[in-house]
């Protein structure tokens, strides 16, 4: 066997379809599009899920089974740090357990967020699952420490 005499196997090798070259090719005058109607138009396509003007499968179907992202949603016990001064002595350790203990915090739910209202003079060591800014520098201003733990 020659390089000459190498070719593809009968039927592997197809001709491209001419379309829009006259009557005789079979695909001419409409070139395969048919007549008339969106997709016989240039730029004529739909978008993913469109139905023709209908109201499309996913807004006929139930919220119930569409994305939604509660499932993921974290929800903290909330306290400011207006609390923290009333309740707490200078140089307070404040962990989730102590707040527990003491009945400040009921549930833990997700864990707990320490917001900024109120003003902090004592300085505390406080470890919360989650801090605003604000609550961050009145009490790091106040000469405490902050430490961001895992959510429960």
């Amino acid at each position: 066997m020659r390089l000459h005499e190498l070719a593809p196997a009968p039927g592997a090798v197809r001709r491209r379809k001419r379309i829009g070259r006259g009557i005789s090719s079979g695909h001419g005058k409409t070139s395969g599009r048919g007549h008339k109607g969106q997709k016989a138009r240039s730029g004529g396509v739909n978008k993913r899920g469109f139905e023709g003007g209908q109201t499309p499968f996913y807004k006929r179907i139930p919220k119930l089974w569409r994305f939604k992202n509660y499932p993921f949603k974290k929800d903290y016990v909330v306290i400011n740090v207006e609390l923290l001064e009333e309740r707490f002595e200078d140089g307070a350790e404040i962990t989730p357990e102590v707040l527990k203990e003491r009945g400040i915090v009921k549930q833990m739910r997700d864990g707990i967020k320490l917001l900024g209202r109120g003003e902090v003079t004592k300085k505390f060591h406080v470890k919360v699952h989650a801090i605003s800014q604000s609550a961050k520098e009145k009490i790091e201003k106040a000469g405490g420490t902050v430490e961001v733990i895992d959510n429960v």
